[in-house]
């Protein structure tokens, strides 16, 4: 068979530049591995797992409105599900609407269903992410998008009535979208009884599932609404061992367990999870040293984590060279996001990073807490696929009894804003009754309401206020920038504010390089960008110079930009600003190059992320009064501190870092938001 040529699609370089709303890229990738690449793609959708469930599948949504469908990560439930209802005919009661929780993913997806049609993306088979849409209203289908369009489109038709199945890809990551989508839609099927629901999971949640979807009144003899199908992989046994004493240093027991393993056991590759990508880093190199100190070449040691190219992460999944062993250090994305073939050992660290929210400071922050039963258990099954394995967990048996039964979902970890915005534009008021299927943490709920009330989106009684709360509600931006841009209007800067909202939409402009003369050169380059005024301003310095320069390449090889991330900035305020234009009635003016109202207008949005210079050299939010630092990427790093700052996000590794700073005046606060500061005396407090 003659293979064509295979280019990257432009599509993927450009998505893939735009941040997404995972607490930290080391733990999720877009990176799917096709073990049947060679074959014709009528072959290759014969070999998936799923194939042989077919009829099963199709069987349950005719006699129940909920199937939960469990099945390993590549079993082909996210390409051959929708294309099954698609042949049995359920195209013609309504859309086959499919939602993924990052946007690089339903482009993928949608590009490889309408691949396997024969068709280009766009026609039987759309994709919708925020800011782009290639959907034919007349022709498309079998529709892919980010479980925020699907919340989006709600506001519109909140019964979804073009929809005839809705099926949730993904549910495990259980993110804030997810369990919105999940509440939304439950409430959905009581009204309409003929929309099927699908809920797609790797995991072992799928008993949470089917009860949360299950409308079956308690003691009723009525029958079930949910079902669970799962899609099973052969699964070996597998021995579970445990430290004897707690050790100190989980990275390098995690080393020498390695060695321990290459040195005693018989062949077969090692699979590692540790926290994040500088731990994984960490490991290699102790690893490294070993195999140099022993003179042998007879370890294959492979990083995985979200942010590696995807070239890189294609090397864990091929087989390692005879007489060699695979060793690959992974973060949580190798517990269900990846499969890795040929596994037979995995070491089991305990810990696991997550997004954790803060009530009292009103901050997110990514802090390392032992992981759960469940997530130790998924773990584990990584080293039954091929033969028996053998588990190796770096903790004590009386430590894995305390372990908690579940990671919490997001929902109760993160800041609701958004959320609640959402649900009472859709008109639920009593966020409180809403039934999510992990409740949030009152104490979480409240801030968020005090945080809504602060930025003028809701009144005294908890309703939308107009305009300012539905505009809130309408952008598909954080609330604190869409108040921002709002705000922009009435101060005359909404130009130069639409563009520092478009960067910060995607990663990081500068480009670093790894050493030497280069990193120096690319350092010297950052600063010709960087203001006294912080990051903010200096992101609005870069896109104004590019958009000089004819938003070319060349520039942004000179001055070490990353050209992708800057095209896709682009396209996002071009979006943007139409949408204003069109929709939003907010005129499109420039301040001309006044720094002070375009800082002013910056503290509209982001006044409840004040900190001022403690006199202990360190800085302190206003309110809750936490300690921060000055990230090492920030343009005032190297700066005299200044004496006020608000930052637009923390980020918490070895200790909090303030990200995306603007040097404010301290006036400004009392000022611009009178209702959330006022300045008070010595005598006051008293």
């Amino acid at each position: 068979m003659s293979r064509g040529p295979k280019f990257l699609k432009p599509d993927d370089e450009s998505f893939a530049s735009e941040r997404d709303a995972a607490p930290s890229d080391d733990h999720v990738t877009s990176f799917v591995f096709n073990a049947h690449q060679s074959l014709a793609l009528a072959a290759q959708r014969e070999r998936l797992p799923i194939r042989q469930y077919r009829d099963q599948i199709l069987y349950c949504l005719e006699n129940y409105q909920t199937l939960v469908l469990v099945g390993e990560t590549g079993s082909g439930k996210s390409t051959q599900v929708p294309q099954y209802l698609y042949e049995f005919g359920w195209h013609s009661k309504g859309l086959i609407g499919i939602t993924e929780p990052r946007r690089i993913s339903a482009i993928t997806l949608a590009d490889r269903v309408a691949s396997e049609r024969g068709e280009l993306c766009g026609e039987t088979v759309g994709v919708a992410i925020r800011f782009i849409a290639k959907c034919d209203p007349d022709q498309t289908k079998i529709k892919y998008m980010t479980e925020g369009i699907l919340l989006r489109e709600m506001l519109a038709d909140p019964l979804l009535t073009q929809y005839a199945v809705i099926m949730i890809d993904e549910a495990h990551e259980r993110s804030t979208l997810t369990d919105t989508a999940l509440g939304l839609l439950k409430k959905i099927a009581r009204k309409r009884p003929q929309l099927k629901i699908i809920v797609s999971s790797a995991t072992v949640d799928a008993e949470l599932f089917r009860d949360f979807f299950n409308l079956k009144p308690a003691r009723s003899t009525q029958p079930d609404t949910a079902v669970i199908l799962t899609v099973e992989g052969r699964m070996y046994p597998q021995e579970v061992f445990y430290l004897r004493e707690p050790c100190p240093d989980y990275v390098k027991e995690t080393v020498a367990t390695v060695m321990k393993i290459h040195r005693t056991e018989p062949k077969g590759d090692v699979l590692a999870f540790l926290t994040g990508q500088e731990e994984v880093l960490r490991a290699l190199d102790l690893l490294c040293e070993h195999q140099e100190a022993a003179g042998r070449e007879d370890m294959l040691i492979l990083p995985m984590y979200g942010t590696l190219s995807n070239t890189d992460q294609l090397k864990v999944f091929f087989g390692p060279p005879k007489g060699v062993r695979k060793v690959v250090l992974a973060t949580n994305i190798a517990e269900t996001s990846v499969t890795i073939p040929g596994i037979v050992y995995v070491i089991d660290c305990g810990f696991v990073k997550l997004k954790w929210y803060s009530a009292d400071s009103t901050t997110d922050s990514l802090v390392v807490v032992p992981l759960s039963k469940a997530a130790a258990e998924q773990r584990a099954g990584r080293a039954g696929r091929i033969r028996s394995g053998k588990v190796y967990r770096l903790y004590t048996e009386a430590e894995w009894k305390k372990l908690p039964e579940h990671t919490p979902p997001e929902m109760r970890r993160s800041d609701l804003c958004s959320t609640v915005l959402y649900l009472k534009a859709l008109g639920i008021d009593n966020i409180l009754r809403f039934t999510f299927p992990s409740a949030p943490p009152a104490k979480n709920l409240l801030a968020c309401l005090e945080t809504l009330y602060a930025l003028e989106a809701l009144n005294a009684d908890g309703t939308l206020t107009s305009p300012v709360g539905y505009f809130l509600a309408e952008m598909a931006i954080p609330p604190m920038m869409a108040k921002m841009l709002y705000k922009a209007g009435e101060m005359g800067c909404s130009e130069e504010i639409l563009v520092i909202i478009a960067m910060l939409q995607v990663q990081s402009v500068f480009s670093k390089p790894a050493g030497g003369q280069a990193a120096i050169r690319g350092r010297i380059a950052k600063r010709n960008f960087e203001v006294a005024e912080g990051d903010l301003v200096t992101l609005l310095n870069v896109y104004c110079a590019f958009v000089e320069s004819g938003r070319t390449k060349e520039f942004c090889g000179r001055n070490f930009l990353i050209y992708r991330n800057l095209k896709r900035a682009h396209e996002i305020k071009t979006q943007l600003t139409a949408s204003l234009e069109r929709e939003l009635n907010i005129p499109l003016l420039s301040c001309g190059g006044n720094v002070e109202t375009l800082c002013r207008c910056i503290v509209a949005g982001f006044f409840p992320y004040a900190a001022y210079l403690h006199h202990s050299g360190v800085y302190r939010t206003v309110r809750g009064n936490t300690e921060l630092s000055i990230h090492p990427l920030s343009a005032l790093y190297t700066e005299q501190q200044p004496q006020w700052v608000v930052f637009c996000e923390l980020i918490h590794t070895t200790k909090l870092f303030m990200k995306d700073i603007t040097v404010i005046q301290q006036s400004w606060l009392p000022e611009i938001a009178p209702h959330y500061y006022h300045k008070v005396t010595v005598r006051d407090q008293h």
